[in-house]
């Protein structure tokens, strides 16, 4: 037994048969639209998070460290407010750090936490010295932080008590390749000579000429904190929760931590812009697309004044010809949705096959996701439905002896 449609069904997909030019340009006009903002999106979505990427690849998410130690002088009563200068601050370690970088760990949203000792230092080979940040950490932790292992471009990332890791600018100026000697001299007057067993690049100029890493230990001797650590260094599961866990962190431990968003300021308020542009961009191809389906269903019911009026003295009730008419915006919505993300993911091969970098390698990567595509269907269709519900009452509010002799 054949099921049978109903009959806002059956009226709809004939009036869409019948005017197939016109419906073949209205479905054209919601698979641009579709496209263009899922091209757009992924596009945005994909550069936004290179930049991330690119930007907080030397650095963890959240840096735990002691509170600044302030001066507070005695004051007599009746004696004039004295100006005190800030004090220097000194490279102090995080009380009771290791069962604070535990708990630390246990956080939800908290992927990594790696404590690190963190200084001032000159490195010198001969006559030649540099001013660098040395950094002591726990290697098979840190580098989760910070990925120095997969950028060594020379050597390797072994990292023992007698080693240290340097950055290529620093390499470069003072002459070094793996395997070469290097002094560390502290602002105490510790010295230590290490090997150089790798050299690494983390993108940045600055970071690579100024950063050396050595093992934990190494660390706190030559800046004079044995045992301890000045830093824990966080890395989170959603990098947009950071100001919310570090807040937390502090609320807890009574130290300071700042997020790479308090950190970054400007660079977040810029990544804020360029979202609010995505979302500015979708919603004028929306309104567009939308204005587009209603202006062509509008049309369509003064073309099809006299079928809709023998329907309705044919006994079509108000609401099954309104019915029509926002099944078409639906149908007319619902195609060009699944159109426009097949056109979304042809323009984005071609654009991974035409722009790439200089070595061969993507630009960065760009993908269009399977969860925002069944969401540009779901909002194509509710914006065609949508689009349809002036065209839709004025169909139903036709009386059916004027539109017969029309």
């Amino acid at each position: 037994m054949r099921m049978r449609l109903p009959l806002e069904w059956i009226a709809a997909l004939r009036f869409l048969g019948q005017g197939r030019v016109q419906t073949s340009f209205i479905i054209a006009g919601a698979a641009i639209g579709v496209a263009v903002i899922a091209f757009m999106s992924a596009l945005l979505a994909g550069i936004q998070a290179n930049t991330i990427r690119r930007s907080l690849l030397s650095q963890a998410h959240i840096v735990v460290r002691p509170a600044e130690e302030i001066a507070r002088p005695l004051r007599l009563a009746g004696t004039e407010e004295a100006t005190v200068q800030k004090r220097t601050q000194r490279v102090v370690s995080i009380d009771q750090w290791r069962k604070l970088r535990d708990e630390i760990r246990r956080m939800p949203g908290v992927s990594v936490a790696s404590a690190t000792v963190s200084g001032s230092a000159f490195a010198i080979r001969g006559e030649a010295s540099k001013s660098v940040l040395l950094t002591g950490i726990e290697p098979e932790e840190y580098m989760r932080v910070v990925p120095v292992a997969d950028k060594i471009t020379s050597g390797s990332a072994r990292l023992a008590s007698t080693d240290v890791l340097v950055g290529s600018e620093l390499a470069h100026d003072l002459g070094l390749r793996a395997g070469d000697k290097l002094r560390l001299v502290a602002p105490s007057g510790a010295t230590a000579v290490l090997s150089v067993t790798g050299i690494f690049d983390l993108g940045s100029r600055g970071v690579n000429e100024r950063n050396v890493y050595v093992a934990l230990r190494t660390a706190q001797d030559l800046l004079d904190l044995p045992g301890g650590a000045s830093r824990i260094e966080v890395t989170l599961d959603d990098i947009w929760e950071a100001e919310k866990v570090s807040r937390a962190i502090a609320a807890q431990a009574s130290l300071q931590a700042d997020s790479w968003i308090r950190t970054n300021e400007q660079f977040f308020l810029a990544l804020r812009a360029q979202t609010i542009a995505n979302y500015a961009i979708r919603f004028s191809v929306g309104v567009a697309v939308a204005l587009g389906i209603a202006s062509v269903l509008v049309v369509s019911v003064v073309q099809r004044s006299r079928e809709i009026g023998i329907l309705r003295a044919m006994g079509a009730s108000r609401r099954q010809v309104m019915g029509i008419f926002l099944i078409q915006g639906g149908l007319v919505g619902l195609a060009g949705s699944f159109l426009g993300t097949f056109a979304a993911s042809l323009l984005l091969a071609i654009w991974r096959s035409g722009i790439r970098n200089a070595d061969g390698t993507p630009l960065f990567p760009v993908t269009l996701d399977p969860t925002f595509m069944a969401w540009a269907a779901l909002a194509a269709t509710v914006v065609g439905t949508g689009a349809a519900i002036t065209a839709a009452r004025r169909a139903a509010n036709l009386d059916p002896v004027v539109a017969i002799r029309g």
